[in-house]
């Protein structure tokens, strides 16, 4: 069993429950745990948060994409945006044991460091980068490409456990 979507949203807050929505939906349909959707609403709303806040600019579009897949017992989500993309001088949150791979010609932030917090600063206390450190505690797998100037995408996925009634449920 496979479902894709694309969402081509404008940037704008009201455009971060549309997502969430529609993914909660596909996975009540196709018979996903409710843990699970949930986990993937968080994240998702959280890398739609952050295309709407740090997605554009002056020279940039107004919109941002969201996919997401299932197939089989895995579902991949991306958000991808047309902004600056994540300053090389501030590194994505790392969660202990996660890990991520770099696309080709894209740089990858995120490996290690704490989102620029201030020496004996918890993660949880910073002014940003907690929506990114969530993303990477509910997903399985992250992946972050930036490509300075022209915008940067979250990737994410989770393995899927099914509802004993699921129509749809990956044999």
């Amino acid at each position: 069993m496979s479902i894709w979507w694309t969402l081509q949203l404008r940037r704008d807050a009201a455009s971060v429950p549309l997502a969430r929505r529609l993914l909660l939906g596909t996975m009540e349909t196709a018979g996903v745990e409710s843990d699970i959707a949930y986990e993937l609403s968080v994240a998702l709303s959280e890398a739609c948060a952050n295309a709407v806040e740090h997605g554009g600019g002056a020279e940039h579009d107004e919109d941002y994409r969201v996919t997401a897949y299932l197939n089989g017992d895995m579902c991949r989500i991306e958000v991808t945006d047309h902004g600056p993309g994540f300053p090389v001088e501030s590194p994505v949150p790392a969660v202990a044991g996660s890990r991520a791979r770099t696309a080709s010609g894209a740089s990858e932030t995120g490996l290690a460091g704490t989102g620029g917090a201030l020496a004996g600063e918890a993660v949880g206390e910073q002014e940003s980068g907690r929506g990114l450190f969530l993303i990477r505690a509910l997903a399985d797998h992250v992946r972050f490409r930036s490509q300075p100037g022209s915008g940067a995408c979250v990737s994410f996925d989770k393995i899927l456990k099914w509802r004993e009634d699921a129509l749809l449920k990956a044999v």
